[in-house]
């Protein structure tokens, strides 16, 4: 009995040690949110996290810490990321202010450049007096994001269509 047991514990032990070994290695992304238009910080309630073009959504990729910063582990052959972020505990989506006319499609980040030099996205949602004013940057492995909630108008929109 001892004998098996003590085989069973080698198994064991030799699966689990394989198993870390063989492991994808990872790089850590930590995303910083402000609002784009009072460039407070913002805590999303939910996140949704795409990888070189794929259509596959990671939400458990992203770890919120309690500052309001998160942790996005992403394997590390990604070569850039799309990330979509809710608001108010639904589906809601934030907007990114980065995008073209604050579009609500994908926009990728470059991860090699992010992980060189750290990224401080554009914020084409406040005004140039109060963005001239916030002055920040980025470490490298940051993401910096400006992101806005959806106006009244785009909720109409939702309606007509």
């Amino acid at each position: 009995m001892t004998r098996k047991a003590f085989g069973l514990l080698l198994l064991v032990l030799s699966i689990a040690s394989g198993s870390a070994v063989h492991a994808e290695p990872t790089k850590v992304i930590v995303l910083k949110i402000y609002d784009g238009k009072s460039l407070h910080p913002v805590m999303p309630t939910g996140y949704q996290v795409r990888a070189d073009h794929q259509t596959m959504l990671h939400p458990d990729w992203v770890k919120q810490n309690e500052d309001g910063s998160a942790e996005l582990t992403i394997p590390a052959d990604t070569a850039v990321v799309a990330l979509h972020l809710a608001y108010d505990n639904s589906m809601e989506l934030y907007v990114n202010c980065d995008a073209d006319k604050n579009a609500f499609g994908d926009v990728w980040y470059h991860v090699p450049e992010i992980m060189q030099k750290g990224m401080v996205t554009t914020n084409g949602c406040g005004k140039a007096k109060v963005n001239a004013k916030f002055k920040t940057t980025a470490a490298p492995g940051e993401l910096i994001l400006f992101v806005r909630e959806r106006g009244l108008r785009e909720h109409a929109k939702d309606f007509t269509q």
